[in-house]
């Protein structure tokens, strides 16, 4: 199969098409996987107009007998706007939710090995705590089960909860819960990648709260722990949150008890150099480990890396 892979063009008012048409400058790093960019052709066109961005794009409705060397080729998603940077809120939903329904569709009938969607705002598409991860896991009822891995070659992490207020975490947390996502993670390696991941697992509170017999180390995560070690899986834990990044050289990924437990000294660390995968569900789903960039929106200063490592993963996996 013909590595193929789409990028969800993302949210029109961000700094997506730009993201696109620097990485798409950069091809020769990807020159074994192909894209192509779900969105509209038009917005793209006077994105990167504004931005004085040139590159080649051509409109496309289908993917038959194309050339996807030449132009970047643009799977046209209808939209209405007048400005380029300043689109109707629920134009914006619409569109964004078309541009998943089209990857989604073209990711089950085989036609790509999977996609990448470049940043969304999660609260003016999904109106929720949701982000695409959730999103993603709802639409294919594995919600719950599914696994948000930000990864890089040398280490990964996985938050085993992801979106929610830091009081919700602790009422959040159950051994089966901490189980299915280190099984889902678990999968996800053996599958994609060929081999058995070296796991650890972080610790709630601060020095795991020592153990004792009302801390969640005590009533969840070690039970939890020990249930995955008498499955087969090579897991290490509950370990303190404030040490595991100091040894992290001994595993494959750490998984955390909250997002920006394990994100935060993570993107400390790999910076753009990292990508955000949704593991569980029955299609990849890949995309840069970063935000809208409202800041510098119009402004030709995003960094392109994340995306182009997005692409490049696609190089290193199983299918």
């Amino acid at each position: 199969m013909k590595k193929l892979v789409a990028v969800i063009a993302g949210d029109p008012e961000s700094i997506s098409s730009e993201l696109i048409a620097k990485a798409w400058k950069r091809k020769q790093q990807f020159k074994n996987i192909n894209i192509f960019v779900i969105g509209n052709y038009d917005l793209l066109k006077k994105q990167l107009k504004f931005l004085n961005i040139k590159i080649n794009i051509k409109k496309i409705n289908n993917l038959k007998n194309k050339n996807f060397k030449k132009s970047l080729l643009i799977y046209d998603i209808p939209l209405n706007f007048k400005k380029p940077f300043k689109i109707n809120k629920n134009y914006r939903k619409k569109y964004v939710l078309k541009c998943f329904e089209l990857a989604i569709k073209l990711s089950k009938i085989k036609k790509i090995l999977g996609f990448i969607n470049c940043p969304i705002s999660k609260k003016d598409v999904f109106q929720s705590n949701y982000g695409v991860t959730e999103f993603l896991a709802k639409k294919s009822n594995v919600l719950g089960r599914e696994a948000m891995i930000i990864f890089n070659k040398k280490l990964a992490v996985c938050p085993i909860t992801t979106h929610i207020k830091i009081n919700n975490i602790s009422k959040n947390l159950s051994i089966k819960k901490i189980c299915e996502k280190v099984i889902t993670v678990n999968n996800f390696y053996l599958k994609k990648f060929g081999f058995k991941p070296k796991i650890c697992v972080l610790g709630l509170n601060p020095h795991n709260y020592e153990l004792l017999s009302d801390s969640e180390e005590k009533r969840i995560i070690l039970p939890a722990t020990k249930k995955l070690i008498k499955k087969g899986i090579n897991v290490k834990g509950p370990v303190p949150a404030d040490t595991a990044f100091i040894n992290s050289k001994s595993y494959d990924i750490l998984i955390g008890m909250y997002h920006d437990q394990v994100l935060g000294p993570y993107k400390t660390i790999f910076n753009f150099n990292a990508i955000n995968i949704t593991a569980g569900l029955p299609y990849l789903r890949v995309s840069p480990d970063h935000g809208t960039g409202k800041d510098i929106v119009k402004k030709n200063l995003a960094n392109p890396l994340s995306l182009i490592e997005s692409i490049k993963f696609f190089k290193s996996i199983n299918v």
